[in-house]
């Protein structure tokens, strides 16, 4: 199905409209990512029954409580592990994580290289606003180094994490990123996500103008979606480009896509092993 389908159509099949309106900040571009997680599950024509949505805690992860599928809102930190357990007890099911950067990348951490490792048939999508949103505005493993935030306000000293290059060694088999803005392109590396039979990995750069784009004056909300389309570079772009080239860009688009055994298809042939030797007994 294209992703041209009505809107309305949309949101009347793949939400749960009484829960409207989100509690999102206006401007906040969480609204985008999560239509365009619906609408990769609708271009690949899954059964909504068979679709089972897990998220933690944080702004991304009101998105369960909103999308009409099987879903689970779940403790901080812990979708990943969650999702886990549904994915070994159904493996016939979509599990999807959506989870946000603080809730994957500090306290889900573990879990998230973990599955990533186990090659776990879990698609996660980090939803990375940049900030830890929802309880006040502090720096996250995602805040970009210097950036100012309510825990940062002389400037963020630590390392930013790049989760697609901590998915890629950690073992994951599909790794992507886009944005808020480059919406159209985010749908297809879904899909293609969902595809992958072991972890995905794909990150949607979110725009925040309530704590982290006021904070560190970046405008309007049109204006932060205008420095992403300014700002990413394509990555079959990118290898061609030298590092002063690449000087405050950020690479976007797939990184990664290399199928390995995954691992709830790989626990069943052990059990399968087993029965048989016992057969032959």
């Amino acid at each position: 199905m294209a992703d041209s389908v009505m809107a309305s159509d949309l949101v009347k099949k793949s939400f749960r409209v009484n829960k409207f309106p989100h509690i999102w900040c206006p401007g906040c571009g969480h609204g985008i990512l999560m239509r365009a997680v619906a609408q990769a599950i609708e271009n690949k024509g899954f059964d909504p029954d068979k679709v089972c949505i897990v998220s933690g805690i944080g702004c991304s992860s009101r998105a369960a409580g909103y999308m009409n599928f099987n879903t689970l809102h779940t403790t901080h930190g812990r979708a990943i592990a969650f999702a886990t357990g549904i994915k070994l007890a159904r493996p016939e099911l979509h599990v999807i994580v959506i989870t946000g950067d603080g809730d994957a990348a500090a306290i889900g951490g573990n879990h998230f290289i973990h599955a990533a490792r186990r090659n776990i048939g879990i698609t996660t999508i980090v939803f990375n606003n940049s900030i830890y949103g929802m309880t006040g505005g502090q720096y996250s493993p995602l805040t970009p180094m210097y950036d100012l935030a309510t825990t940062s306000p002389y400037g963020n000293i630590e390392q930013t994490f790049d989760l697609p290059r901590l998915a890629d060694a950690a073992g994951a088999t599909y790794v992507a990123r886009f944005t808020s803005y480059h919406v159209r392109e985010g749908i297809k590396l879904i899909e293609k996500a969902l595809d992958n039979k072991g972890f995905s990995m794909v990150e949607g750069i979110s725009q925040c103008p309530t704590y982290y784009g006021r904070k560190n004056k970046k405008g309007t909300t049109v204006q932060i979606m205008q420095w992403m389309r300014d700002s990413a570079v394509d990555i079959k772009k990118a290898r061609e480009m030298t590092s002063e080239e690449l000087s405050g860009k950020f690479v976007i688009g797939e990184f990664k896509n290399r199928p390995a055994l995954e691992y709830c298809h790989g626990y069943q042939k052990i059990i399968d092993r087993i029965k048989d030797e016992k057969r032959k007994r």
